[in-house]
């Protein structure tokens, strides 16, 4: 989907996200993981990150003390240096994190330290993760960034407010009406 577009949705629709949110509070977390799960596995088969790199031009991974250590050993700089030159902390958080947007090592949409990477990168954009109900203001956050996250929250958006019973999705349906 174009990135431009997702962006213009996101704000377009900030209003019932939020009211979304709400709605998913109140509903069981597991079966709602659950739900999750199987919807980022689908999607994310259908949208490849790698083609998208989205996330690393608009956001700043914190990085602890190991992956400093690690991508450090693998520049071949000492973690001194590669904190000096890449990190500053994070005011807010008192976490260290990538200084400049885009990310430095990312060229061409593509990561130069795929191996790596910080555990935060790893991760992202979190929805193989539990308790997804306690991460939605973070979920919002990132509907604007990621293709995925994005088409993950629509679909729920819309299944969940046109069903009564879970037992009535097909996670399996195209998803060519959200991306």
């Amino acid at each position: 989907m174009d990135l431009e577009k997702i962006k213009k949705l996101a704000k377009e629709k900030d209003e019932e996200n939020w009211r979304f949110r709400n709605f998913l509070k109140g509903r069981d977390s597991k079966e709602i993981d659950s739900l999750v799960h199987k919807l980022y596995q689908k999607i994310s088969k259908e949208i490849d990150c790698k083609k998208c790199g989205n996330c690393c031009k608009t956001l700043s991974p914190t990085f602890d003390k190991k992956d400093i250590e690690k991508l450090s050993k693998h520049l071949k700089i000492s973690p001194g240096r590669f904190e000096k030159q890449y990190l500053i902390r994070d005011k807010d958080l008192g976490k260290l994190k990538i200084k400049e947007e885009p990310c430095p090592f990312l060229k061409d949409k593509i990561c130069t330290v795929e191996k790596w990477k910080p555990q935060e990168c790893r991760e992202y954009p979190y929805l193989h993760k539990k308790d997804f109900t306690s991460r939605l203001t973070k979920v919002i956050d990132n509907y604007s960034v990621c293709p995925i996250v994005f088409n993950v929250y629509e679909y729920l958006k819309d299944r969940l407010l046109s069903h009564q019973d879970f037992n009535d999705f097909d996670v399996n349906e195209d998803f060519d009406d959200f991306g």
